[in-house]
Parts: C-alpha cells; structure tokens; sequence
C-alpha cells in the first residue's frame, strides 16, 4: 500500500510532511513519500496488506522447475519431511503454518520437543500449535477435518537439542532417518543475558548436535540453521554474508571447549541464585572480552562456526534475520507470540510514559516481520533442496539494506502516533509526550529519575498526602529506575546502530522467484510500509497480544 492510501484511510497525518496530531515538522514523513514514490515505481512486490487474513491460495500440483517457475517451490515441498526444533517458538510456528497452508500435499513433520512421556508431547503439540490462533486460516481451509490433517501431518518427538543423539529413542530416531528429507534449525536461547552454561550448551553446541544427527538420515538434502543478524558483533560498515569460521574472521584465540569448561566449573562451584547471577556474569564477560555485545549474539555465532567445521560437503543453509517482530501480512497481520523485542520499550512508553531513550534518533531499526522471514527460509530450502551443492550459503533478511530503512526516530513517531490515538490502557488520560533521545546514559538516568520522581509527587498528590516537592524516589521507584537504566544498556548495541546488512545472497535469492512464488512467499524488504506496519499492524497486534496475556 502506498503512503498516500494510508494516509488517506486513517487521516492521521497531513501530506505536507507535518503531524496531524502535534502540528510539528515531521521530516522523515516527507522524506519517506518521495522515497516511497521512488519504490513503487522500481520495486515488483505483491502490495496488497489488507488487514484481513490471506485467502487460502492453490498452485498447479504438476509443477515442473523453468525459468517462468522460478525455483519451483510447492514443487519441492510436494512430498517431503522435515525435523524441525524449537517448534513451539515463535519463527518455527509461523514456518509451520506456512509450510502445512503453502502445500498441502507435505509429508511428515517431526517435531523436536521435551516432554515427560509421549501423553505430555502430544497434550503440548495439541496446546501450543493445533489450538493456537495462529492457525486459524487452515482451521478455515480444512474445516471439521482440521485436526485430523494437523495430526497426520505434526509428529511429535520426546528429545533434547542438549543431548546428544537428541535425546531420542532408538526406534523414533531410525524412523526419522528414515524419511526426513530436511532439517530446520530454530531451536535457541535468545535472552541477551542468559546463562553462560545453558546458551552455550542450546545456542553454540545444540546446532552441532542436530548436524550429526543429520549425517545418519539417509536421504536428507539440506540442513538450515536460523542465526540472527548481529552474530558478526559488528556494529558499523557492512556486514556480509559470509560464513563464520574461527582462524579466518573469528579469532583464533577463541576456543569453544575452553569456553565451555569455564561455563561448566561456574556451574560446580556456585548454587542457587548465586550461581544463576555469576553465570549471567560469566556470559557477559566472555561474550564482551571477544568483541560481542552479549551472550547471546556470540553463542550464536559459536554455533555457526560448529556448523562450518562439521558439515563437511553437505548442504547448509543459514538464515540471518535481524529483529523478528509480528506477521505483516500472513497468515494474518500483527500475529505475535511472547514479548518481543520492541515490546519493553513500548510498554514503558505507553503504560509507564517514559518518554525517554538511549539512542541515537537516526540510527537504523532493522525490524523484518516474521512471516517473510519464515518465506524467505522456504524458499531458501527448495533452491538448495533441489541439488545437491556441497556448500553453505548465508542468507540475510533484513531491511536496511535497502533505500528506505527505517530509523529508530521514524519507530518512536509512529508509535507515539498510534498511542495518542489508541492508547495502551483507559487509565491514560494525558497526552503521551514525543520521545526523547539522550546520546549519554547520564542524561538518560537522569530524566528517567525526574520523571518517576514527578509521577510519584502526583500520585501522592491525588492521595491527599500533599505536594511537596522531593528529589529522592521511593524504593519502588528506585526499582523502576534500575530496571529502565538496565533496559537501556541492553539495548544501546542497537539503539546506536549504525551497520547496514548486505543482502546480495537474499536479493539473488529472489531474483530466481517467479512472480507467482514473489506474491505466495514475499519477503523483499522494499515493500513494507513502515507506518502502516507500525501503526496498523504491529502496535495493534502487540495491543491483542497483551490483551491475550492478561485474560490468561
């Protein structure tokens, strides 16, 4: 959809590059219309984002590869089966609907997962993937035979991405080598201050452990591994699309078993919440002494070196996606599950009214929707699942590559324009104020203070204990203030960057889609809508998600 219509349906904002709402200058707006203009004259994306849910879509069953076929993608997934970890999580769920909506006629999908016994993976299988709302489109496709299709598609298996062999049973895991024809990698810790031992062990050794487990399955094709963007630990310039190995753009001081005896003495030496706070401690400091920002970007990266060192001549396919957030457009828009990345900061924005960050106001804010990663990974898996390549091929799915990224700046307007509008909670009764951006975390620390300090003179106040004025926060305050000033150091890596992701792997990758396969599996960057997407879809779709929680 282009500005203009936007503009026109929600009359939110003057085509004049001035906000409706403040009467002030709204520079990235104007801007963004003439790059806008220039997009749509140059970029063939499939535009439509209703907000309604993607009708249910048919391709011809005898597709034949061609260059008016593209890579010929429903026709590789025709048939085959798939082992997939993390299944439960966010990205693994939406890959899965996906791929059960794109082609019907898939074969089986295993499903990695801990569970006491079978009775307890099937209840979770049941609870976390056929009941969620997510799949309410097939539920529309398949009607009353809805949870017979899911059930003879999902095949839950008791394992654990820790243990080796994957913790499976023998006469499972002969099945599986059986008949799966590719492994998707989404199992991962993605807490930025996790402990050292339990992301070392999932994030850097599980992806290691589910590529040996692949060199016994007899006719698989590809392994793809889901990483993340910022596993280079780079945080200006460009950063390629080039596989991680120790000795060649990785450090060769960095040994992984000597990282993981560190890990493994902490866990014997310390106990209970003592060992959980030095193990956190331990993760941040490896991870900031070799040059990343936290545990979890640099134990992913460990993982993929594994991966590079292991795979011999077998296919690979990495994914790199920069921060995942709710569906654009599929199944459904604004679809989202647990508490994102962008959520803490828009909570604290629009229920606390902290309108205070640490960041740069033009920094870039590489936010990519989930489902065109999950297309981007589908389409990945049949171009390389289709021959037989010993090579590995990184893919990253980002947005600021491209003319039109969007700025952190640009994600605090269209927040602040939605939540004046439509607010987090009908207690809010006063005008949110725009964003601040502090370049030092002293000015950030300081106006959080001033702030609490003036929120709880006027609690007080509306109590009738009196105004008077005080500077000294009340310990729940203080709380509050360690918990924002905490928050803005884990987000300072990306609240101040400035690296562009390049793209040239996943542009080409596109390039090959026909125009068919570029409408059913979209995932070019260009054709976002920042403001729509902000404004009609994720904020609102964040609003349900919150919603949803508080109602369980």
């Amino acid at each position: 959809m282009a500005i203009t219509n936007v503009l026109a349906t929600r009359n939110a904002v003057k085509l004049d590059g001035f906000s409706f709402f403040s009467g002030k200058p709204n520079h990235f707006l104007a801007q963004r219309l003439s790059l806008t203009t220039r997009r749509v004259q140059t970029c063939c994306c499939y535009r439509e984002t209703s907000l309604k849910a993607v009708t249910p879509f048919m391709m011809p069953d005898s597709e034949t590869k061609s260059d008016t076929e593209g890579i010929g993608i429903v026709r590789f997934l025709t048939g085959k089966s798939y082992l997939v970890t993390g299944a439960t999580g966010f990205l693994a769920k939406v890959l899965i609907e996906k791929l059960l909506r794109a082609s019907p006629e898939i074969g089986k999908i295993f499903v990695l997962m801990k569970s006491k016994d079978q009775e307890s993976a099937n209840k979770r299988l049941y609870d976390e993937i056929i009941s969620s709302d997510l799949f309410k489109v097939l539920k529309q496709m398949h009607g009353t035979s809805y949870e017979a299709f899911m059930k003879s598609k999902l095949v839950p298996v008791i394992g654990d991405i820790r243990e080796d062999n994957l913790g499976t049973e023998s006469e499972i895991a002969d099945k599986i080598n059986e008949e799966i024809d590719v492994i998707i990698s989404c199992a991962g810790r993605t807490t930025f201050d996790d402990r050292y031992y339990s992301a070392l062990s999932v994030n850097a050794l599980g992806p290691g452990r589910l590529l040996s487990f692949g060199k016994d399955c007899k006719k698989l094709k590809l392994f793809l591994h889901f990483s993340t963007a910022y596993v280079t630990g780079k945080k200006e310039g460009t950063i390629l699309e080039t596989p991680l190995c120790i000795g060649e753009n990785i450090t060769s001081n960095l040994n992984i078993k000597t990282e993981m005896k560190l890990a493994s003495e902490a866990v014997k030496k310390f106990h209970g919440s003592e060992q959980i706070k030095k193990l956190k401690e331990l993760g941040i400091e490896r991870a900031q002494y070799f040059g990343w920002e936290n545990v979890y970007t640099f134990t992913k990266a460990l993982g993929e070196t594994i991966i590079n060192s292991k795979r011999g001549k077998f296919p690979v396919v990495i994914i790199r996606p920069s921060i995942i957030e709710s569906s654009y457009k599929e199944p459904f828009p604004g679809w989202l599950q647990g508490r994102r990345m962008s959520v803490p900061l828009i909570l604290g924005y629009g229920k606390e009214q902290i309108s205070d960050m640490w960041g740069d106001y033009q920094s870039f804010c590489d936010i990519i929707p989930v489902d065109m990663v999950a297309n981007a990974a589908i389409a990945a898996i049949a171009k390389h699942g289709f021959g037989d390549v010993p090579e590995l091929k990184v893919y990253n799915v980002t947005s600021t590559s491209h003319a039109n990224p969007l700025r952190l700046g640009e994600l605090a307007d269209f927040s602040h324009q939605h939540l004046c509008d439509s607010p987090l909670t009908e207690t809010i009764t006063k005008d949110l104020e725009r964003m601040k951006f502090h370049s030092s975390l002293e000015g950030f620390t300081s106006s959080v203070s001033n702030t609490l300090a003036k929120q709880e003179i006027e609690m007080n106040t509306g109590e009738g204990k009196g105004g008077e004025s005080h500077t000294t926060l009340s310990i729940k305050g203080k709380r509050k203030l360690n918990y924002f000033v905490s928050l803005a150091r884990t987000y300072q890596p990306y609240s101040f960057f400035q690296a562009c992701f390049d793209d040239t792997n996943t542009r080409s990758l596109i390039q090959e889609m026909s125009l068919e396969e570029r409408k059913v599996f979209e995932f070019d960057g260009r054709c976002i809508d920042w403001e729509h997407y902000i404004v009609n879809v994720h904020l609102p779709g964040l609003k349900r998600q919150l919603f949803s929680e508080r109602s369980s």
